[in-house]
């Protein structure tokens, strides 16, 4: 179905989004040679390791992929030139993170990325050329990028390059990423040149139903992305802010959530309450939402998407409160078990993880923690928490470990925090983690992953997230 003759592509990025994207492209599009390219020598190193659990990210299916088509139509790269200008197309699909200094600081995305991928996409590349950003960018980025590529082509009069810019939004879930691009709810092409629209929707024919591509002006492309994104979020603070009144009045989160999710017009998708949103989109794009709307003196409408920030950031200081008071007010000196430290199951990403805020709020206090989680890598924890401000006393200041185990987690401490869902926190033997722990023991479930009953029979005061607690007497 390649009728428009895409021969070579090449992904700039090989991250995320840009990894599990390619792999997916290489197996419905065998014909296509694909390059993902990344200027990271150590990340490319890993995309090209023989072992697959060394792979940079940890996505369910993901490594079977790698395996399968990896250096027959699939290549990882640091090649830039080379595979820019072989490529009939090149998705940007680079890091766009929130601005932290300069105009827009704190709000508006930082696209020099995008920017410096579209220069050397101007530079390398010859003949026409599709474009695709596939990064989560600001409305009217693509005018950005098209500038500085018909510069090239006004300048360049050798090589008679031209070039056409799509916006092709990703919409896939971290921890669900293969699923996701393999049964896309929908694939959205946003541009004003049939021909690259249709060279691009042909390449998502081979495997997704043609009711499903859906094609639109490039400019409402980019605004769903942060639309989409921006909703999810406002959900996810929505329920959450829920919880704190169920535990209070003394109904059940979970019993509400089912009710509310059996409305046709509102679904049970995003309807579970926990510690907060985290991940590298969710926080960034509402942010870039907020910035947008001030930026064009909409301040009401930024005022309402900030207060969906504010509440997760509110969620994330209410559990480290409630884990601190239920253990008499003072945690200092005191052993606290973390289990969890990815933003969701089934990822190593710790990106804007709620985790990493709920774990320097407990340092802050004076704990020590000890951290288990099944797949981020220790460097990970080590860089999120060594970045954290201290605000105390550095002598008051408390401690971390990263630990193997569930059982070396628990070990003599005075409480365990369960943040995030891994499957295998759901089948902990609650009883023989009672014997190794002191007196009283807690438990702080904010992804109801335990059996209320079994921890509560093991002798666990428990906490669980949008319910009443139960306590041993």
């Amino acid at each position: 179905m390649n009728k428009l003759n895409i021969k070579k592509i090449c992904c700039i990025g090989a991250g995320y989004v840009g990894g599990p994207t390619m792999a997916v492209f290489s197996r419905h599009c065998p014909e296509i040679e694909i390059k993902v390219v990344d200027i990271n020598q150590e990340r490319i190193d890993a995309w090209n390791s023989s072992n697959l659990n060394n792979l940079p990210i940890f996505e369910p299916g993901l490594s079977n992929l790698i395996e399968k088509y990896r250096n027959k139509n699939l290549f990882f790269t640091t090649n830039l030139k080379e595979a820019i200008t072989e490529a009939d197309m090149i998705f940007i699909s680079v890091n766009t993170p929130t601005k932290t200094k300069g105009v827009g600081a704190g709000q508006a995305i930082d696209l020099k990325w995008v920017e410096s991928s579209a220069r050397q996409i101007a530079k390398y590349s010859r003949g026409h050329t599709i474009v695709v950003e596939k990064s989560t960018l600001p409305v009217k980025t693509a005018e950005t990028i098209k500038k500085i590529l018909i510069s090239s082509q006004d300048f360049d009069f050798k090589n008679e390059k031209t070039f056409s810019v799509l916006s092709n939004p990703e919409f896939l879930s971290e921890g669900n990423a293969i699923y996701d691009l393999e049964n896309p709810d929908r694939v959205l092409i946003g541009g004003d040149d049939e021909n690259a629209i249709e060279s691009l929707s042909n390449i998502y024919l081979n495997w997704v139903p043609k009711d499903k591509v859906l094609k639109t002006n490039i400019w409402s492309s980019e605004l769903s992305k942060l639309t989409a994104n921006a909703f999810l979020a406002q959900r996810i603070s929505s329920v959450n802010s829920i919880s704190s009144l169920c535990e209070i009045t003394g109904a059940d989160i979970h019993q509400v959530c089912r009710a509310v999710g059996m409305d046709s017009r509102i679904g049970k998708r995003f309807l579970s309450p926990g510690p907060g949103f985290g991940g590298s989109c969710f926080k960034k794009d509402i942010l870039n939402l907020v910035y947008l709307c001030n930026f064009y003196k909409l301040e009401e409408v930024a005022n309402y998407w900030q207060s969906v920030i504010e509440i997760n950031d509110w969620q994330k200081t209410r559990i480290s409160r409630i884990i601190v008071n239920n253990l008499f007010g003072n945690v200092s000196g005191k052993k606290i078990s973390i289990l969890g430290f990815a933003f969701k199951a089934n990822t190593n990403d710790t990106r804007e993880s709620p985790c990493i805020d709920i774990c320097k709020d407990l340092l802050e206090e004076g704990a020590h923690l000890l951290i288990y989680d099944p797949k981020v890598e220790n460097y990970k924890i080590e860089k999120d928490l060594a970045k954290q401000e201290i605000n105390s006393n550095k002598n008051d200041y408390g401690t971390w470990r990263i630990c193997s185990s569930i059982k070396e987690s628990a070990l003599k401490s005075d409480a365990i925090v369960i943040l995030t869902e891994w499957k295998e926190f759901y089948d902990i033997d609650w009883s023989d983690l009672f014997r190794s722990m002191r007196k009283p023991s807690w438990i702080f479930d904010t992804r109801k992953c335990i059996d209320y009953q079994k921890a509560k029979k093991a002798g666990f005061n428990i906490w669980e997230i949008g319910n009443s607690p139960l306590i041993n007497k």
